[in-house]
């Protein structure tokens, strides 16, 4: 795949790489694909690469939207990019595969809104201020059958993620892993949030792991163990 990197744009990490590895064993010919928080366009392409059949990417950055414009046409694949806030600019509709890498470092308690750049990776003081709101409004944007992939690092919380989709009626599961020390951004916090309890005491590493989530159906072959919940 080839990528230009545009300016203000979060360019593909280790956490696009781990959640892209996961997209082709997800991918049906018929599906209709979404792309939240799309950025470089890089899960978009990798899904239109994989053969669905229609790909949307979603993003609130003006220049996430060139972005997708400019590699989806560099790869020769075709996506619908629409410019919004997570689902708003797909309202009514519904998908065969959600893909998502949100923003997901903790950050600094009482600290502004993030800006620029870091709109790609602040995510309040738990890591969470995004992916909580997104898990409670996928299902309703997913097909009978549908799934959800995302990735997300360990110290966001894996298990509240794990039991959000299974409280939404799906069955989750950790469908791969990688553990590294703790990226650029969270490092430089690591006393900081050590001291509120996000880290462990000595802890400097972190894993990202990608989550599947399905409706009606177990998730991916060769996951780990899957999760589910009763509810009601």
């Amino acid at each position: 795949m080839r990528l230009l990197r545009v300016p203000g744009v979060y360019g593909p990490g280790s956490d696009s790489r781990l959640l892209a590895a996961a997209i082709p064993g997800q991918v049906r010919l018929t599906d209709r694909v979404l792309d939240v928080f799309t950025g470089s366009g890089v899960q978009a392409i990798t899904a239109a690469r994989a053969g669905a059949a229609e790909v949307l990417a979603v993003d609130v950055s003006r220049r996430a939207m060139l972005s997708v414009a400019l590699n989806s046409r560099l790869n020769g694949v075709r996506i619908e990019a629409r410019r919004g806030c997570m689902f708003e600019p797909v309202a009514g509709m519904r998908f065969d595969l959600i893909l998502a890498n949100p923003p997901f470092v903790p950050g600094e308690e009482g600290e502004a809104g993030p800006r620029g750049d870091s709109r790609a990776w602040e995510a309040g003081p738990d890591g969470r201020k995004f992916l909580d709101p997104f898990l409670l409004e996928v299902s309703g944007y997913l097909t009978p059958g549908g799934r959800v992939l995302l990735v997300q690092s360990s110290i966001s919380d894996t298990d509240r993620t794990l039991e959000a989709l299974c409280e939404a009626g799906m069955t989750a599961s950790v469908v791969s892993r990688q553990e590294h020390p703790l990226g650029p951004v969270t490092a430089p916090r690591a006393e900081a949030l050590e001291a509120r309890g996000v880290l462990r005491p000595g802890q400097r590493t972190e894993e990202t792991v990608v989550i599947c989530g399905a409706i009606g159906a177990p998730a991916a072959v060769g996951t780990e163990p899957a999760v589910s919940m009763a509810t009601g």
